[in-house]
């Protein structure tokens, strides 16, 4: 079974960044176990979007963007779409790729202190570089399986070290409640975790791995372990964090340093190698990402070592890089990335609801009503989440 994990992996080490640890730390520290829920809600949500975008991928041998393209009809309405994926993808990623590679910073000061802080931007760089050059599907894979275990590891420790209780950890778990002032933080969880580029992701890979319809019960296999260890490693983020002080942390850095008088170096030191762990992949997924669907929307039809493919990711990482180097912050840029993503999100969800139910395309393979049910529910829910983006962006909030 094991042997069948595939792009599931990559999907998860992609939403496993910097924003989602320190959106899990920040709710550990301040709300204890009480937001467990809204991980694992937001989890089944991440669960039924990536299958449906996987299943897609499979059936129709298509990109997502390419079945969009393939299936909308109206010029404007297809141009309309493919303008707002390439605004919330393509400038997204880039304003977003700094974060990731300093997630990846802070997770080597954590290991190996701030002496070559410098130089830790272009070292994480370079691994991106160098690890997306290799170009071969079969190779990604590999190393996104020992980075995501060595991820999974590094913070389930860090949490067991903490000696959570198992009473409390349950209840927040399986028992919803929002706390006072805890909204914010719940949409903010289920935000970092519910990924709109991951959908694109997914598809496009999901045909390196299989080739037949006959593989679908694998890919569905691979989607849930997969995503779900990615969940396990985000509740270990907040049991572990919920052992801190209230009041204590303002980053994930904070918490790094935070867990070493209270639980030893190792807490430390296991924390900063996952959180290196979880920079690096993401550094490595967004520009993958991007790619992808600039390949689908261009209509290249190019290869993974093909210079235009290349020519994305390899922007994206280096843009990262210099923005971090230099500290420069395009904060127009990050601001319409953010609107074009909150946009994006409830947009792909309706129309890939939409094509996994055309029989047209996915022959007997469409939608069960049971499906189609938790669907709804969760374009519900990227409604609010598309909403909350933009208007925190425009100030209201």
């Amino acid at each position: 079974m094991f042997k069948k994990i595939g792009p599931g992996v990559l999907v998860a080490a992609a939403f496993i960044g910097p924003g989602t640890i320190t959106a899990c730390s920040l709710a550990g520290v301040r709300f204890g176990f009480a937001l467990l829920w809204a991980i694992l809600l937001s989890i089944l949500a991440t669960m039924v979007l990536q299958e449906m975008a996987a299943r897609l991928g499979l059936i129709t041998k298509m990109g997502l963007a390419d079945a969009i393209t393939k299936e909308i009809e109206q010029a404007w309405f297809k141009y309309l779409i493919l303008g707002i994926v390439l605004g919330a993808i393509l400038i997204g990623n880039t304003a977003y790729e700094a974060g990731n590679i300093g997630g990846a910073v802070l997770g080597l000061e954590a290991i190996f202190g701030p002496t070559l802080n410098t130089l830790y931007p272009i070292i994480v760089g370079f691994f991106a570089i160098g690890l997306l050059w290799i170009g071969s599907y079969k190779n990604l894979e590999r190393i996104f399986i020992v980075l995501i275990g060595l991820m999974s590891i590094s913070f389930l420790i860090t949490a067991v070290l903490t000696k959570p209780k198992l009473l409390p950890l349950l209840e927040g778990l399986f028992i919803p409640r929002v706390q006072t002032g805890s909204w914010f933080t719940v949409v903010s969880l289920v935000g970092t975790t519910v990924v709109p580029y991951n959908l694109f992701l997914h598809a496009s890979l999901v045909n390196k791995k299989w080739k037949s319809y006959r593989d679908l019960k694998w890919v569905q296999w691979d989607t849930v372990f997969s995503i779900g260890i990615g969940g396990l490693v985000s509740m270990a983020i907040i049991v572990a964090s919920a052992a801190i002080p209230k009041g204590e942390i303002n980053t994930v850095m904070d918490l790094a340093l935070g867990l070493e008088p209270l639980f030893g170096a190792g807490a430390r030191f296991f924390m900063g190698l996952g959180l290196f762990a979880a920079g690096l992949t993401s550094a490595i997924t967004a520009p993958l990402a991007a790619a992808y669907v600039a390949n689908s929307c261009f209509a290249w039809k190019a290869s993974t070592k093909d210079w235009r493919f290349r020519s994305v990711w390899l922007l994206i990482i280096l843009i990262g890089v210099f923005s971090l180097s230099f500290e420069f912050k395009p904060i127009q840029i990050i601001k319409f990335a953010q609107v074009a993503n909150g946009l994006l999100l409830p947009i792909m969800a309706i129309l890939l609801l939409w094509l996994v139910n055309s029989k047209k395309i996915m022959r007997h393979y469409v939608n069960t009503k049971w499906q189609n049910f938790t669907a709804l529910l969760i374009i519900v829910l990227s409604i609010v989440l598309g909403l909350r983006s933009i208007v925190k962006v425009i100030g209201i909030l």
